[in-house]
């Protein structure tokens, strides 16, 4: 979830990232990671954006990561072999706060080489920035602040005056996922319209990541149940059962993640009560 609100965030705001990142508004345009090589890019968590003359390239992180310098020092290789001639800009974004060196790494060096990159750690950014770029604030609430829950109201109340109704609906179901790293559920459901998030497209993401991990443990579990019963009544029930366990499943990691129960619901399609018996 914080991989595709990330994602979604740097490629509908690039200009946004630009101006606080590179300093200036630059308009970026995507950059495939296909195009770099036939080697695998860890695509789900990777951004590159791309103008005539800059390249950035982004990694947001939730966790520290003991292989970031050897994985920056990989892609800006990549990159400089297929845009020689462009200035790559290289920078970590951590999310959630933490007390491990790993996030103060900022170079690799082995040997005789030494490879630096950025590294930002939200929480300890002003949040004005963040309160001035629509791109900027679903990650306001993670910034240094003594009063995230003021922070949050602050960025809703400027949601609440964006005219398109897709793109408000987008922000603030992004908004919502983002705060749950740093406030409790019930706080960012009494802030943020949560039925308005319906016609947000990482809502019909999550339901869609739902339902099509539910059918595929149900076909799994049919199939083995069918050749054990021997019957096609046991594959179609245990294809019925798999379903609920995928979406169990997903709820329990929704859970975890910290979001509210009744979205948790609305993306999954199981009841109130099913979800609490995931809680107890």
């Amino acid at each position: 979830m914080y991989d595709n609100t990330c994602k979604y965030l740097a490629e509908a705001f690039p200009a946004d990232f630009a101006t606080w990142l590179i300093g200036k508004p630059i308009e970026l345009s995507k950059l495939e990671p296909s195009e770099l090589s036939n080697q695998p890019i860890r695509a789900d968590s990777v951004i590159f954006l791309q103008s005539r003359d800059t390249i950035l390239h982004l990694e947001f992180q939730t966790n520290p990561d003991a292989d970031m310098p050897l994985r920056m020092l990989n892609y800006w290789i990549r990159l400089h072999i297929k845009y020689p001639d462009k200035l790559i800009h290289q920078t970590v974004i951590y999310l959630r706060e933490t007390k491990s060196t790993l996030v103060d790494q900022t170079q690799f060096q082995y040997q005789r080489t030494t490879h630096e990159f950025n590294v930002i750690k939200l929480w300890e950014q002003s949040p004005e920035i963040f309160q001035e770029y629509l791109g900027l604030l679903p990650l306001a609430v993670l910034t240094n602040t003594t009063n995230p829950t003021a922070i949050l109201r602050n960025v809703a109340k400027k949601i609440s005056t964006i005219s398109d109704p897709k793109l408000k609906s987008d922000l603030e179901t992004h908004t919502f996922i983002i705060a749950g790293l740093v406030l409790e559920a019930r706080i960012v459901q009494q802030l943020l319209r949560r039925d308005a998030m319906k016609e947000s497209s990482t809502y019909q993401l999550l339901r869609r990541e739902a339902m099509e991990k539910g059918r595929a443990e149900g076909r799994a579990e049919g199939r083995a149940e069918g050749r054990a019963e021997g019957r096609a009544e046991g594959r179609a029930e245990g294809i019925a059962r798999g379903i609920t366990q995928g979406k169990l499943e997903t709820a329990r990691n929704m859970l975890q993640k910290g979001l509210d129960r009744e979205f948790i619901a609305e993306v999954t399609g199981l009841a109130l009560a099913e979800i609490d018996q995931l809680r107890s």
